[in-house]
């Protein structure tokens, strides 16, 4: 039978060969371009971005230090910049319907064109139209009215009066009203006069007066149609007038704009809506004073204003919008409201576009983990992708309960690409619950966490080395220095045969190295900095685990490194705390006797245990059955408890010393406490790969070291995990001394022969194990646990 193997040194750390780096400093390196060791994820990109066809938006996915945001910002502004801009979008008011402002295009930089000549024209009229009113030929045309009127009406009263005159009656006007007084030797006769005559004289003159009265009435009977032809006349010649004085300023535009039907339609309509309203806008205001050419301009820009939406004129190709709070208003626009005398109003002036107007024609870039803070966006998003049009309105309208008056601006058409960086999680999550997801974004652009360490990755990584030193403004590196981050690269990629791709992470360690470089004094960065770099950033970290070590040396949470002891054994766990982790062993006991409970998990009875650890306790039956009771029913009660435990526990990397635990408490056989084991099992004791293995390998030397090495303690491994081993110095230093030992096995029999100094024992043809083994005495302890259930 095969036994554990022992690492030496060069199993533990998988140094860089410094003549893979051709170079003194990275001073002579050329530049990176483009993305490291993301050949595929580059490729998706480009097919995505080349795919001109609907639903064809991006997921970007991968850790958040892979420089995923950065590739995909500079990859879309590359293209951007090799294809035409799109259009200008205005909104104008709706001459027609005030509710539905209208939505213009206009080539890409002609939108402010358009804007400026609007307000040229609108200045224009400001002062053309007062002037107009105000030329002599108007003003005889309007007093040519005024006469025929009033000549009309001195015509009727004319004949009243000579019949008056005839009753010794005169007819007079006062402020505007007409009247009639009785007359004595060519005067007026006033109240005493009047008084003086007879009876008979009076009810004469009354009775005259009632008949003049009568005879008046019946000759004005034709003044309202007068005054309401002259009326006509008047507008007529207001409106002959303005349309005279602005037909000038609006021709150049019509010709101008003659390829835009829609836009020569608009003049049309502002020039008939300006000359029904000249009068008023060039009359008094409402005070009775005389408008300013201010105020007049100020009302047409009110009315006629452009209220640009989208300006590309500075824009290079294609827009590449971030929207870095991706809330509903700044991404699909608002209609706005001002406040006058208390009461809330607006108007098409105060519609305002979002990001997707800004993007509208090339890419915008969200994160998704910002995208589904707010609500209603997202269903927004899908299902403006699916009309492809924009579409301005207050999603919360119908929640308020009330119904406002506001603006229900024309929608615009949509044709962009939605680039969405988020989590592998969120990407399948979506994948599975949303079935729009899939059919709006088909390109999924995967971000490896990691690169082949390769000859060639190797080069490449010392050119990404200088360019991001240089993107930062740090010195540059010898070719020890970046020898030791291509090695700590791998340990960050947590496999020999790797290199990580978090470049963010990277970029980080070489500016804090920087910061020592400084402090020191240093020309490069070397090797010394990028150390001092890394023990600050663990110092800063580590007061968790420096609290657990003390709490194992004070013997407040119990863990031996020495002597051998009966069902008990140290077990590797990882903790986790924000993005700190650390190892740290972990005591693991278990207990024998009669009965048929089986393998009792206390975790999970005190739902502290997480379903994949269950999962790795219920594997323990299914061992022990399968290897040792195919001639007996399999009859025991057991428990198994991670000792001083108090959160929750998840994960089958304690299986492996789970079942040594519970052979050792099986068989009263005694395991070195100079051991800890990581690793999980399956049915079969066949030992599987864990994660996490470097940090729960130092856990344990770290806790060796304090309370005193004695060349006895080491750890056990999965052998599958050896690639994985990229230790820290203190570790693989004490190996070399002998000091600590790593030992890798493969299956549960070799963990048993390190862990008890005893032979597992071999299958004989029988079925039985040899006599005398460890295996032996598991068989004959259960059948004799099955006979006292019996």
């Amino acid at each position: 039978m095969d036994s554990a193997t022992r690492l030496d040194i060069d199993q533990l750390y998988r140094n860089c060969n410094p003549e893979l780096l051709p170079f003194k400093t990275t001073e002579t390196l050329e530049d990176f371009n483009g993305i490291y060791g993301q050949e595929r994820a580059v490729e998706a990109m480009e097919f995505g971005i080349g795919m001109h066809r609907p639903g064809y938006n991006l997921f970007v996915m991968g850790h958040n230090q892979s420089g995923r945001f950065s590739f995909v910002m500079d990859t879309l502004k590359r293209e951007a910049k090799k294809a035409k801009k799109p259009l200008d979008w205005c909104y104008l008011n709706n001459i027609g319907d005030l509710r539905h402002p209208q939505a213009f295009y206009f080539a890409s930089g002609k939108a402010a064109v358009f804007k400026s000549d609007i307000q040229h024209l609108l200045e224009a009229i400001a002062t053309e139209l007062p002037s107009a009113y105000e030329n002599p030929a108007y003003q005889r045309a309007k007093s040519r009215i005024e006469r025929d009127f009033n000549r009309l009406y001195d015509q009727a009263l004319e004949q009243v009066e000579n019949r008056a005159r005839s009753k010794n009656i005169a007819l007079y006007r006062d402020a505007g009203s007409v009247g009639f007084t009785p007359v004595a030797d060519g005067q007026a006769m006033d109240e005493a006069a009047f008084s003086q005559l007879s009876e008979e004289q009076r009810n004469q003159i009354n009775a005259d007066i009632n008949q003049l009265e009568e005879f008046m009435n019946e000759s004005l009977t034709s003044l309202p149609i007068w005054r309401r032809e002259s009326n006509e006349r008047q507008k007529k010649l207001e409106h002959d007038t303005a349309r005279a004085a602005m037909a000038p300023l609006f021709q150049p535009l019509k010709e101008k704009y003659a390829s835009q039907p829609r836009v020569v339609n608009y003049f049309n309509q502002m020039e008939v809506e300006l000359t029904k309203h000249a009068s008023d806008l060039v009359g008094d205001d409402k005070l009775g004073e005389e408008r300013s050419k201010a105020t007049r301009l100020a009302q047409l820009e009110h009315q006629f204003g452009v209220n640009l939406i989208v300006d590309h004129q500075k824009t290079k190709g294609l827009p590449v919008v971030f929207e870095s709070h991706p809330s509903y208003d700044n991404l699909f626009g608002r209609v706005e409201y001002s406040s006058e005398m208390g009461a809330m109003v607006t108007n098409y002036q105060l519609v305002r576009g979002g990001s997707l107007h800004r993007a509208n024609g090339g890419y915008l870039v969200l994160e998704a983990e910002k995208l589904f803070e707010h609500p209603m966006v997202w269903s927004a998003i899908k299902r403006a992708l699916k009309s492809a049009k924009i579409k301005i309105e207050n999603p919360f309208a119908e929640l308020a309960g009330i119904n406002t008056i506001t603006l229900d601006p024309e929608s615009i058409p949509l044709e962009l690409k939605v680039v969405i960086i988020g989590d592998r999680e969120l990407y399948y999550m979506l994948q599975q619950m949303d079935p729009d997801f899939s059919k709006l974004f088909r390109v999924v652009v995967d971000f490896d966490d990691d690169v082949p360490r390769t000859d060639a990755s190797i080069r490449n990584y010392a050119r990404l080395v200088r360019t991001l030193s240089q993107q930062e403004n740090c010195a540059h590196l010898n070719r020890p220095a970046v020898a030791r981050l291509v090695e700590h690269s791998s340990r960050m990629a947590e496999d020999q045969a790797l290199l990580s791709a978090r470049i963010g992470d990277m970029k980080d360690l070489i500016c804090e190295a920087d910061f020592k470089r400084q402090m020191d004094g240093d020309e490069l960065i070397q090797v010394a900095h990028i150390e001092a770099a890394l023990e600050a950033k663990e110092r800063r970290t580590d007061r968790l685990s420096t609290r657990m070590r003390e709490e194992i040396l004070n013997e407040v949470v119990l863990i031996n490194t020495e002597g051998t002891a009966i069902g008990k054994s140290n077990g590797l766990t990882v903790l986790q705390v924000g993005e700190v982790s650390f190892g740290t062993p972990a005591r693991i006991t278990a207990t024998v006797h009669p009965g048929d409970k089986g393998i009792v998990d206390i975790e999970k009875e005190v739902t502290l245990g997480q379903p994949i650890h269950s999962k790795g306790v219920m594997i323990l039956t299914g061992y022990l059955g399968h290897k040792y009771a195919q001639n007996f029913n399999l009859s025991l009660s057991a428990n198994i408890a991670l000792e001083q435990s108090y959160g929750y526990v998840d994960g089958d990397s304690a299986s492996l010393a789970e079942i040594c635990t519970l052979i050792s408490a099986l068989t009263h056989t005694p395991i070195k406490q100079s051991f800890a084991l990581t690793g999980s099992i399956n049915q079969y004791g066949e030992v599987q790969a864990i994660g996490g293995v470097n940090e729960k390998i130092e856990g344990f030397f770290d806790v060796c070291t304090a309370k005193g090495l004695t060349g006895e303690q080491g750890v056990i491994i999965p052998k599958a995990n050896q690639r994985n081993l990229m230790l820290k110095q203190s570790v693989v230093q004490a190996v070399a001394e002998g000091m600590f030992h790593v030992y890798t096995v493969a299956t549960v029999d070799q963990a048993l022969e390190l862990l008890t100094g005893r032979k597992p024992g071999v299958r004989k043809p029988d079925g039985g194990f040899t006599q005398r083994s460890l295996n032996y005495e598991v068989v004959k302890r259960l059948k004799e646990l099955a006979k006292v259930k019996g």
